[in-house]
């Protein structure tokens, strides 16, 4: 009947997606395809991305090994030193030194004398720079026509610290919040000077190898490496998988420093701010708490004074 094939026809026309004979596809594709994969597993997720990234900068493989020693070592950015006396200053104390800014037509004087002598005779590049590019190179600081820009430091993993062929009984120091420059060179500088084989910083909360504490090691920073770690508690729980005693430095101490009865073993000695001392964890990670006796006039001795004396009687102890 006629009007019956019309019918159908304006319903074939309507009807988008039912065809005769389909199979069951549609009631297929309605079924559910299983839970929705991570986003650290979909290829191009950004957090697939983020994790591929972080994989490989920690060295992890298939076989699951650790990080090895050359993909373990970060780098902080660059630094910029600047004024005449701070440049001066840096060239002295042989900080590493990447490039040499001097300002367009400078007006020279002792000091920029010395340092156009110094870096060129340690083969430094010097480029003459407008004084406008100086100012926005150190961010609006007081150059006077003279700056440095030295390279990121390259940091050490803590594992590269435990090696069987260092000379010595095993010595490091590990610092807990210490923000000031010049304690992290004057404790470089100390376990240099009392044989010690290297110190740990933590990546947060903590000073890093800078311009500054460069200066205060007095050169031993190019003989002393300095690693840093991303959780120092969890750092500190290697090395004493490896054999190492943790020791912690704080007024409270369950001894005294002259009664110490591990100076002959592995240590790690953990060096605590001088506001707050040893963070909650660390301390409970400790093995034993060491104090330093002291005067009652005497409050307590800054960081860097502190670890030196103690570097001292264990390197005392050591020699006996």
């Amino acid at each position: 009947m006629p009007g019956n094939s019309q019918r159908r026809g304006a319903i074939r026309k309507n009807a988008k997606g039912a065809t005769v004979g389909s199979g069951g596809q549609r009631r297929r594709g309605l079924e559910g395809k299983g839970p929705t994969p991570k986003a650290a597993d979909r290829e191009y997720h950004p957090a697939h991305k983020r994790a591929k990234a972080a994989a490989k900068r920690s060295g992890s493989s298939a076989g699951g090994r650790g990080p090895s020693r050359s993909s373990s070592r970060s780098k902080a950015s660059s630094e910029m030193v600047y004024g005449r006396n701070s440049v001066v200053e840096a060239l002295r104390a042989d900080v590493p030194v990447a490039t040499m800014y001097v300002a367009t037509r400078i007006d020279t004087d002792d000091r920029v004398r010395e340092a156009l002598k110094m870096a060129t005779e340690r083969g430094l590049a010097i480029l003459e720079t407008p004084r406008g590019e100086l100012d926005r190179l150190t961010d609006g600081g007081v150059h006077q026509g003279l700056a440095l820009q030295v390279p990121p430091y390259d940091y050490a993993h803590p594992s590269d610290l435990v090696d069987p062929e260092m000379p010595g009984i095993p010595l490091v120091v590990a610092l807990d919040g210490i923000t000031d420059p010049r304690n992290l060179g004057a404790i470089v500088r100390s376990v240099a000077a009392f044989g010690g084989h290297g110190v740990v910083v933590p990546e947060r909360r903590s000073v890093g190898m800078t311009a500054s504490a460069w200066k205060t090691s007095a050169g031993a920073a190019a003989r002393i490496p300095v690693a840093r770690a991303s959780n120092l508690t969890r750092a500190l729980e290697e090395f004493k998988k490896a054999g190492f005693f943790i020791l912690g430095l704080d007024m409270e101490g369950d001894v005294e420093l002259p009664d110490l009865a591990l100076a002959t073993e592995p240590l790690v000695i953990v060096t605590g701010s001088e506001g707050k001392g040893l963070s909650r964890l660390v301390r409970e990670t400790c093995d034993q708490i060491v104090s330093i006796p002291m005067s009652s006039a005497v409050e307590s001795l800054n960081a860097g004074l502190a670890t030196g004396v103690t570097l001292y009687e264990i390197a005392r102890q050591r020699r006996r």
